[in-house]
């Protein structure tokens, strides 16, 4: 199948301010300089969705962001996940896999957006953590995300995972580009520090150094 391109619109960062936000949708913007246009942040729990000219972002240590394309409608979507699945029942969370997959997918569909033309590219999932080295949750978030788009029938064209880097990740979400930068390791002790941050504030909810260019994965 042949892709559709359509003009993408480009938006300021006072207007993506402005629209309503739907429940675990990203809200943090701002204007970045290095691509010269407007910016989404996502954080853990989060996802975007978007047919603009803007840029997604995150950056990953063992988490997942799963960035999804439909290059029929011109419309792509990051989501950012720490966990496969919320111990229990109860999995209405962003942060777990199952939910943030389903968040995704659904927000893609509203915006005219095909299932099955969906394609997917994956990071992150690394080892940067050494206190939770014996848990090995980055490859269990690949597992999850790998087993998960299997199911769906959503192919991954494109995938840098596992390893011991964190990950800074952004997406061009109306072409479907995604660029992926791997953090040197003296970026590490940060990272950990904001991952360990996260999952103390999981466990209490309610039931430097130099830099790899970007690389395009095509």
């Amino acid at each position: 199948m042949m892709a559709v391109y359509r003009a993408s619109r480009p938006v300021d960062v006072m207007a993506l301010r402005e629209r309503p936000r739907q429940a675990h949708q990203a809200g943090f913007f701002y204007r970045d300089t290095e691509f010269g246009r407007a910016a989404v942040k996502i954080l853990p729990g989060e996802y975007f969705v978007s047919e603009d000219d803007v840029v997604l972002t995150t950056t990953l240590g063992s988490c997942i962001a799963a960035c999804l394309y439909d290059p029929g409608a011109g419309v792509g979507g990051m989501n950012h996940f720490m966990l496969p699945e919320r111990p229990g029942s109860e999995g209405d969370s962003g942060r777990f896999g199952a939910f943030a997959m389903e968040l995704l997918i659904n927000g893609l569909l509203h915006r005219g957006a095909q299932r099955e033309r969906l394609q997917a590219k994956v990071f992150g999932g690394g080892q940067v953590m050494k206190s939770l080295a014996a848990t090995q949750i980055g490859s269990r978030n690949v597992a999850f995300v790998a087993g998960f788009l299997e199911r769906e029938r959503i192919p991954v064209v494109a995938q840098d995972v596992l390893d011991v880097y964190p990950r800074r990740i952004c997406m061009f979400p109306a072409a479907g580009r995604v660029l992926c930068k791997r953090l040197a390791p003296s970026g590490v002790p940060e990272m950990e520090r904001q991952e360990s941050g996260y999952r103390r504030r999981m466990a209490c909810a309610p039931a430097s150094g130099e830099i790899e260019l970007f690389q395009e994965q095509a």
